[in-house]
């Protein structure tokens, strides 16, 4: 299987694209190469020929530092009422390609990314999530994201990114 992970680009077909989830399906469909030219997001696809496999998303954000554990408010400094992170928008997988492992990779190749682009380019102490639904709760929290109390987000902190060994 030769798949290739690289910029959302008009010679792939989003139409046939379908991971069961609307929302989801809808924003490549109609709104991702929209949002890519207003510079609101980069968007990243998995894909193998023409076919779009998945798709995430990145873009810059920042989450009110109240919303930080403990152990990581108390390392930034004070004056800092919002922390810059790295938003994960987005992560979707076609149904006919489910229970491949594609999540993962996808995953994965969004935290080296965003790993990348915090060391070299833009400050983000972590990345963010806003899972859809307890599925996508799950998946996150198997690579180490953690629930951050009332704001329904997912964080994992640079360090630990740093941590897997991208």
């Amino acid at each position: 299987m030769s798949v290739i992970i690289d910029l959302l680009n008009t010679s792939l077909n989003k139409k046939d694209f379908s991971c069961g989830k609307e929302m989801l399906d809808n924003y490549l469909h109609t709104q991702a190469s929209q949002d890519v030219k207003r510079k609101l997001c980069v968007v990243f696809v998995l894909f193998e020929d023409t076919t779009i496999k998945g798709y995430y998303t990145l873009s810059n954000a920042s989450i009110p530092a109240e919303l930080m554990p403990e152990a990581i408010r108390k390392k930034m400094p004070g004056s800092y009422r919002a922390l810059p992170v790295t938003l994960l928008g987005r992560l979707a997988i076609d149904v006919k390609f489910k229970g491949q492992g594609l999540g993962g990779i996808l995953l994965i190749d969004a935290l080296k990314r965003s790993f990348s682009v915090a060391g070299e380019s833009l400050g983000s102490i972590g990345v963010v999530v806003d899972p859809l639904d307890e599925d996508a709760v799950a998946f996150y929290k198997k690579f180490g994201f953690i629930l951050l109390p009332g704001s329904g987000k997912m964080f994992l902190p640079m360090a630990d990114v740093a941590l897997l060994g991208l």
